[in-house]
């Protein structure tokens, strides 16, 4: 009996179910669940995983015909589900974004940016939509005192076109901070310490909610573990991102000293960052119709693995 139940328990490891998760970049935001992976917490839930860097538009479609299990960028998925994508976001890990506002040094505040020209990587994308609410936060309006120019899609192109005074800023995820910094250039403010907007966490098609439950919550612990880990272990978070994104440690460890905090320790997706993001989108794709947390979120899994982890009150 003992040697048939280590005969079972092999066969189990090595019939694990391998996932394909997409990820849309190699950034420290979406690290939860390939540092999950790293540490063996998929193979805790008899999972596997591959993760695979593919364009937003091409992973909600890859998403709904089922060529890959899991998306991780939840603006985007709220993006398509609003237009009736069957995609729901089933739990958040990066609640805030930690975008930063990056300026020359002669700009001591944001409000001093009234007017000016602040470069980003595309018109329409991510980095504007989050621009525009940062600057909204500071007072400003961003349709009538604000200019944005497509300097570059890297922070090196933007960071030179201030440099050449074609822009006074920019923003852009850690660590740009850090390298803007060290060009003399000063950080005005982070998103995540003003507003919530969930960034990263997990979205799944509709069908894979009905027909994979179980799965679908596996996913979800995995994930909260890793942020945990990320929250609590700078040290292996560090040599995590070292890593994973092919950099030296003071890098990482300034990369992980502008995220750590946006981390959240328990998968909640905030109503009021959800809400946010779902009337940014719904302006931006011309949507006037009333759109419900229901139609882009599904939290039952979430709540019922929350419950199994002791987490209360959620």
């Amino acid at each position: 009996m003992v040697l048939l139940t280590v005969f079972i328990f092999q066969a189990s490891v090595e019939a694990a179910d391998k996932l394909r998760i997409g990820l849309v970049d190699l950034s420290a935001v979406y690290m939860p669940l390939p540092l999950g992976e790293k540490r063996g917490f998929f193979g805790e839930q008899g999972l596997q995983a591959e993760f695979i860097r593919i364009r937003p538009t091409a992973a909600l479609a890859a998403l709904v015909t089922g060529e890959i299990d899991y998306w991780t960028t939840v603006p985007l998925a709220v993006a398509g589900a609003i237009p009736g994508l069957p995609v729901k976001v089933v739990a958040c890990y990066v609640p805030g974004s930690p975008v930063a506002l990056i300026a020359r040094p002669e700009f001591k505040s944001a409000q001093e940016l009234k007017g000016k020209t602040i470069g980003i990587n595309t018109l329409g994308g991510a980095l504007e939509v989050q621009a525009r609410l940062i600057f909204k936060h500071f007072g400003l309006d961003p349709d009538k005192e604000i200019k944005f120019l497509a300097s570059g899609q890297t922070t090196d192109a933007r960071f030179a076109a201030m440099q050449q005074g074609l822009t006074a800023a920019t923003v852009g995820s850690p660590p740009s901070d850090f390298f803007g910094k060290k060009m003399g250039f000063v950080v005005l403010a982070i998103a995540h310490e003003l507003f919530s907007y969930p960034s990263s966490g997990l979205v799944a098609s509709v069908k894979k909610i009905k027909e994979r439950p179980d799965e679908v919550k596996r996913v979800i612990k995995i994930g909260i573990k890793a942020s945990r880990y990320i929250r609590e272990n700078r040290e292996g978070a560090v040599q995590f991102i070292m890593e994973w994104l092919k950099t030296d440690k003071d890098v990482a460890a300034a990369t992980y000293d502008s995220v750590a905090k946006a981390f959240n320790d328990d998968g909640s997706i905030p109503e009021n960052g959800l809400r946010l993001e779902i009337e940014e989108r719904k302006k931006s794709a011309k949507v006037s119709r009333e759109v419900s947390i229901s139609d882009v979120a599904d939290l039952t899994i979430l709540r019922e693995a929350q419950r199994e982890l002791g987490i209360k009150g959620k």
